[in-house]
């Protein structure tokens, strides 16, 4: 039922069209234009900025106030007391796991975290220079193959078991994408460590701190989704067709690829090394102000955010822990990245453009800190935010839902005769 009414009035038709307007629990109400195409009409949104493509309890985003919350708990509480896997079972369940909820979730996902040796000789057929996002979307859809033809994805038990695989072995099948580029054996997951714990092992073959497994942790947590983003969205759309769940996640690291989606991190990183040294960043400002300079800034502003990325003070914590622990605080590029959110922040320039610091400004000196190499920066992005991909299409397939199918603005020709190749 519908809270309000809107009318749009169009020339050329006589009487107003009445649409429904629904409200959510919080943020901005939606405009119901469904029943448009039936008047010969379509909406236009390119980038899909003003749609909502779905209803979700799983986050909220209010990007003027710089607030995000999962289940309608603020990122910043979750990342000081939550683990990324009470965060997995909350986006998965609607609710964090009382005691008795945790250690079953995480005995399920120990139980999972083991991969097939099918997929392990796939990835070994893999040419040691391939990019690893090329190698983890092969193997993830390759899974597909391990688990289609007793995968029904009407029955809420098979999907949660889906869930569970691909949460668990995500981090062994990226650890086995960075051991094969390195022309290393697969070290097989440790039961008796932590998830990110786990994964450093996995990546290595040692085991790390605490503050370095918790600042993993952290980065996992902190990606674990972000509303309908563009990986995320596709994993709905993909979804939507009922294909298999595996397929669908494998099509959401295809997108999350992308350099203005998971990428982001690395071109922050580059962008650092480029500048250098703190005495330069004065230099570089000034030429990202320059509208005729090709050099700009990366890790400011947010396609959603127009206020501080709340996911960037959290990052920013576990770099202070991790470079004091590691003995890093003269790190050059640690200096650089200080200098220019100091910047950032005081600079009118920046300020009436609302270019804050986002997630990604201290992601990957963070990694790079934790000796994760630039290529797998992407990897660890696509391992934090698979709890997020595989929570929203199990919410999809919980409820009535419809196959995608976006229409267009036709802007070619008319109709038009056919010419014989002789007279072209």
């Amino acid at each position: 039922m519908a809270d309000k009414k809107a009318h749009l009035t169009i020339d050329g038709i006589n009487d107003p069209i009445e649409l429904p307007v629904y409200s959510g629990t919080v943020g901005p109400d939606a405009v119901d234009v469904a029943s448009l195409a039936a008047q010969g009409l379509f909406t236009y949104d390119p980038g899909f900025m003003s749609t909502a493509s779905c209803r979700s309890k799983i986050t909220y985003i209010d990007g003027n106030k710089g607030i995000l919350m999962h289940g309608g708990y603020p990122i910043e509480e979750l990342a000081a007391h939550a683990t990324h896997l009470e965060v997995c079972y909350l986006l998965l369940n609607g609710e964090l796991p009382n005691k008795q909820q945790k250690e079953a979730f995480f005995e399920e996902i120990n139980a999972n975290r083991n991969v097939d040796s099918s997929i392990g000789n796939l990835i070994a057929t893999f040419d040691k220079q391939a990019h690893p996002m090329a190698i983890l979307c092969s193997a993830v859809a390759a899974m597909a193959a391990l688990y289609h033809k007793n995968m029904d994805i009407d029955d809420p038990k098979q999907r949660h078991q889906a869930a569970v695989n691909l949460i668990a072995k995500m981090p062994t099948l990226a650890a086995m994408c960075y051991r094969h580029s390195k022309g290393k054996a697969y070290i097989p997951p440790d039961t008796r460590l932590q998830y990110a714990e786990n994964f450093l092992y996995m990546m290595s073959g040692e085991k790390v701190s605490e503050t370095l497994s918790r600042a993993l942790g952290r980065v996992f947590l902190l990606h674990a989704d972000h509303e309908q983003n563009a990986s995320t969205s596709t994993v709905r759309l993909s979804g939507s067709s009922g294909t298999n769940p595996y397929a669908a996640i494998a099509a959401g690291i295809a997108t999350l690829w992308g350099p203005s989606h998971g990428g982001a991190n690395e071109a922050v990183l580059k962008m650092l090394m480029q500048i250098g040294d703190e005495s330069r960043i004065d230099e570089f400002v000034k030429r990202a102000k320059d509208k005729n300079d090709s050099f700009r800034l990366m890790g400011f502003g947010h396609r959603v955010y127009k206020n501080f990325d709340p996911r960037s003070r959290e990052i920013k914590k576990c770099c202070d822990d991790v470079f004091a622990e590691l003995g890093l605080e003269a790190d050059p590029l640690l200096k650089v990245a200080k200098g220019l959110e100091k910047i950032a922040l005081e600079d009118t320039y920046f300020i009436e453009k609302k270019l804050y610091p986002n997630v990604d400004f201290y992601s990957g000196i963070l990694l790079k800190a934790l000796g994760i190499p630039v290529e797998m920066f992407t990897v660890i992005f696509a391992t934090g935010r698979t709890p997020g991909w595989i929570a929203h299409w199990h919410e999809m397939l919980s409820e009535p839902y419809k196959i995608g199918r976006p229409r267009q603005l036709y802007t070619g020709y008319t109709k038009r005769s056919f010419i014989p190749l002789e007279k072209r």
